[in-house]
């Protein structure tokens, strides 16, 4: 292990390394103010009336946000990356495979934020889009290339702006139709289901919310792990959510940068979009350098650069054709998570994580794994949900019954 890894990429973080709940409360509100969000908002206000729209969030990013935290609480009390987690869930070649997948997502999506960015601010202002993909590439890659303290200063900039900016510009759109009581009545013009509008709220963020503890392990206590992360997903991720509502009900547009824009601010819509994009892209680039530097054992920092620069080359593939394959990934994503979780609390609470332990590949983690997204794509009802219970049951099945079968004919002799 390299003593010059100021991110621990491969070890726990030292417990005088982590920081307090302030910088972990900004970094957390950095990754969930993500413009996804706010786009699956907009696509819930135009089949749902706003009562039931403030029920669908609050209860889906209830779900996200308790899944999140306790991944979160595992994070900070072990001071290990998902990575490393997996490593004793899934075993060193099983953690391999899920790291890749939850690498090459974040990978993807960081491409997809490149070019979102590029875009619009070509759109805005008749920039060259190469370059301003070049550029957008190189800055968002040099925060994450310096790992926790540039996310921390970043999202400490980022988080304020995007909160007061977006509220503003939600505050002018609604006075424009007449006040929030009109917004109230608002009609839908569609119907969604409420199982879609769950699944669209939960879906939307839940293959980060399985990164958590790359970030919550830096938290000085697991109770910091915990509380910052639910806010940030219960909270912010729903005020993502409303913003993407309002701005689709008022303006026609989700994003909030794009309302900015027909609102004619365009130099706070391409401040509030650069700002959105750079904080989750970076926490991207940097969980998915983490990942890729638990399978090859590269250094972080040096990985980031080869992943930003793939993501910035393949930008503009990857927002064309890339985003359904992400989707097609994600639903392999909320049952590695529940693994994690049921992992720990069955047998790691209590007596930790002993390196000694890992084995090559666990068998169970792998079954329960593949029935969860078996059931994530096949059982009725809400997707995530269902991969994230049958993956624990399955899991919890499994752990319970070597136990008996170790058991039995140790008292049978």
């Amino acid at each position: 292990m390299s003593s010059n890894d100021k991110d621990f990429a491969l070890q726990p973080i030292p417990q005088d390394k982590r920081k307090g709940f302030l910088s972990m409360f900004f970094v957390m509100l950095g990754f969930t103010f993500f413009s996804s969000s706010m786009v699956a908002g907009g696509t819930l206000g135009q089949g749902l009336g706003m009562s039931e729209f403030i029920v669908i969030i609050l209860i889906g990013n209830l779900i996200l946000g308790v899944y999140a935290s306790l991944l979160g609480w595992v994070g900070a009390k072990t001071g290990l990356t998902t990575h490393l987690l997996t490593s004793y869930s899934f075993g060193t070649k099983g953690s391999y495979l899920t790291s890749f997948l939850l690498s090459a997502i974040q990978v993807g999506w960081f491409g997809v934020g490149v070019a979102t960015f590029a875009l619009m601010v070509n759109k805005a202002t008749g920039i060259n889009l190469t370059l301003l993909i070049i550029l957008s590439g190189i800055l968002m890659t040099s925060t994450a290339y310096l790992g926790m303290k540039a996310l921390t200063v970043l999202s400490i900039v980022a988080v304020p702006a995007i909160a007061i900016l977006g509220s503003y510009s939600i505050f002018e759109a609604t006075e424009n139709v007449g006040g929030f009581s009109a917004l109230m009545g608002m009609e839908p013009t569609e119907s969604m289901a409420y199982t879609v509008a769950l699944t669209t709220c939960i879906g939307s963020f839940i293959g980060g919310a399985t990164l958590t503890a790359d970030f919550t392990r830096f938290s000085k206590t697991k109770k910091s792990g915990f509380i910052t992360t639910f806010i940030a997903f219960f909270i912010g991720n729903s005020l993502m959510f409303a913003f993407g509502m309002v701005g689709s009900l008022t303006t026609g547009f989700a994003d909030i940068s794009d309302m900015m824009l027909a609102q004619g601010l365009i130099i706070p819509a391409i401040l509030v979009l650069g700002l959105n994009i750079w904080s989750t892209n970076d926490n991207s680039l940097y969980t998915a350098g983490l990942g890729f530097s638990h399978i090859t054992k590269f250094p972080k920092d040096k990985i980031v650069i080869v992943n930003g620069l793939l993501g910035t080359v393949l930008s503009m593939v990857v927002y064309n054709n890339f985003i359904s394959w992400l989707t097609l990934l994600g639903t392999t994503i909320p049952s590695i998570g529940a693994i994690i979780i049921a992992d720990y609390f069955l047998l790691r609470r209590k007596d930790g994580y002993d390196h000694s332990a890992i084995r090559s590949l666990n068998a169970n983690a792998i079954v329960a794994w593949v029935i969860g997204i078996l059931a994530g794509n096949f059982m009725p009802g809400i997707p995530p949900v269902n991969a994230i219970a049958t993956a624990v049951i399955v899991y919890t099945f499994a752990v319970i019954l070597k136990k008996v079968v170790v058991r039995v004919p140790a008292t049978t002799r």
